[in-house]
Formats: structure tokens, sequence, C-alpha cells
């Protein structure tokens, strides 16, 4: 049975919000592209959306709610900054209780989601978070771990091009390193969450690499090179350009030589290290800006997934 697309509507016209666009206008099975919401007439993201037939508004969420469209829109994917993000739950939540949100910044108002970890537990959610790029990334390989041996500490560290990062992402660094660490121990399953964004100005433009060391107990390794690989198959079935670089590095640690770690005493088992590579579908930025190709399909993988279920009921 088909079912008529839910529409959507993207707040936040620069470097991911565009980019969600395009991939829900190229890709989306269950979406349909209604409005691109802005705070700049001259931006590049609200032109492009203009061209591309999209309706679009300068004049951020209340003008988004002033538009006839706005009475048929389902989900709202918000891509502006933490701080805003908050004001605009708010603003929405009055006009429209029941209208579905999915946080691209780092403000964590609603549960934290990875699609492959744990989506199925939040399609009722009327605002889910989608962490962060680095989070998104790497998260799934901590949870790979932790279903089969105990995580006792899990520290990632997200290297993304310079050219990728725009204002809004610049602006929640600390919320990142914040909701990233955080939600590596609520979803990836550690006891302590540590992360690290790197933005490197390297020319030509690198692309985005992600590194998770994993300390956990003593377990078979066989099992947790199975695991990762599994998950890492998941994300790719959303994400195309994620692939572990090389394979998967352990080292036992001896309870006669044991890690000291900061503040946490002493660590003995297993130290596994994955080290990632995520290539973006260069939809609107190049390919090395796989930090938005992940967020982005993340989001639309979530919003997709939800809607199904919303079609079911």
């Amino acid at each position: 049975m088909s079912h008529a697309k839910l529409k959507v509507a993207i707040i936040g016209s620069g470097n991911i919000g565009t980019d969600l666009m395009i991939k829900i206008l190229r890709n989306a099975q269950c979406l349909e592209m209604a409005v691109m919401v802005g705070i700049d007439p001259a931006s590049d993201g609200l032109a492009r959306a203009a061209r591309m037939g999209v309706a679009v508004t300068h004049e951020g969420v209340e003008g988004l709610t002033r538009m006839e469209v706005f009475k048929d829109i389902d989900f709202v994917f918000d891509a502006t900054s933490a701080g805003a993000h908050v004001q605009n739950d708010a603003f929405l939540r009055l006009v429209k209780p029941g209208i579905r949100l999915i946080d691209l910044t780092p403000a964590a108002i609603g549960p934290y989601c990875v699609p492959v970890v744990n989506l199925e537990q939040n399609l009722d959610q009327l605002n889910v978070n989608m962490v962060t790029c680095g989070g998104q990334a790497t998260i799934p390989m901590v949870a790979a771990v932790s279903r089969v041996a105990k995580v006792h500490y899990a520290e990632i560290v997200a290297s993304i091009a310079s050219k990728s990062a725009g204002p809004g992402t610049r602006a929640n660094i600390d919320e990142f390193t914040e909701t990233t660490s955080r939600a590596i121990e609520v979803i990836g399953g550690a006891a302590k969450g540590k992360a690290i964004i790197v933005m490197n100005p390297a020319e030509p433009p690198l692309i985005m690499r992600d590194t998770v060391f994993v300390l956990s107990e003593a377990v078979d390794q066989a099992l947790v090179e199975t695991s990762i690989a599994e998950m890492a198959a998941a994300v790719q079935a959303y994400v195309p350009g994620y692939r572990l670089k090389q394979k998967v590095q352990f080292d036992v640690i001896p309870a006669s030589a044991p890690l000291h770690l900061p503040g946490r005493g002493t660590f003995s088992g297993l130290k596994t290290s994955v080290f990632l590579e995520v290539e973006g579908a260069a939809h609107y930025l190049p390919s090395y800006a796989g930090n938005l190709d992940i967020m982005t399909s993340a989001a639309m993988a979530t919003a997709e997934r939800m809607a199904q279920s919303m079609s079911q009921h």
C-alpha cells in the first residue's frame, strides 16, 4: 500500500541544511521537501532552494509558521545552533504541539538518537537529537564493543576539514564535546566517555577521519571484531561512504602493568582501537565533507523510519 509522503521543513540554510535538502529531494522515500527556512535573505542555501522549486522564507521559524503550507508540515529538521534550537523548539511547540523535530544541533532537548543503535526505541518521540557528526560516526563502534563486553572508558577523536565547518558548527564546539561525551555513555554504553574534535586546515581539505579507543573487560577479540564489522555494515546502509580505514587493533592490558586513567584509577583488560573514514556523497560540499554527510544521512534515515511507523498506525 502506498502512502502520501510527509511534508518537511528545514530550519537553517547553511551547509548542513542545504545538504539535507538535496538528499531529501533526491533520495527520500517517505518525505517531501516543502520549506527551507533561513534568516539571511542573501544565503546561498535559500537561493539554491528557490532554484530547486522549494518554498523559502528568510524570516526564521516565525516566518515558517505564517506560511500556508505550515499546517501540513509533519517534520521540522533544525540545522541551526544549540542555542537557537532551544528557542525554535519552544516556539514551534506552542504553535503546533504534535510536530516532530529532528535536532541536528547539540542542544539535546530530546533523547540522543543514533539510527543503528537506538532509533527503534525512539520512534514516537516528538524531538530527537542527532548528537553530532563525530557521535554519529563513532558511537556505533563503542556500542558494538559494549554489546559483547563491559566498556569502562571510550574516547573518540573526530577530525574534519576546516572548510566543511560552517558558522553553526564553529559556534557549537563546547556543546559538541559535551554532547558527544555524554552520548558515548548513554547510547554507546561506556561508563565514561570523552570526545575531541579537530578542524584540520590542510589544503587540499582532508576527508573526515575518526579514531575510537575503547577500554573494556577482557573478551574474545574475534567477538569484538565481528560485532564491529556488523555495525559498520549497518551504518553503511544509510551512509555509503562510511568504512573502516584498517583492521581493528587490539592491545591486552595485563593486571601486572595496568593503564593509569586520570581521575579513574587503573585499568586492565582489552584496549580496542578503531580507525574510520567517512567520505561524503558530495551532494552540496565536496566528498571530503563526510561530517555533513553522516549527519544529514542519519537525520533523514531517522525521519524516514519515523514516517514509516506513523503510516502504519
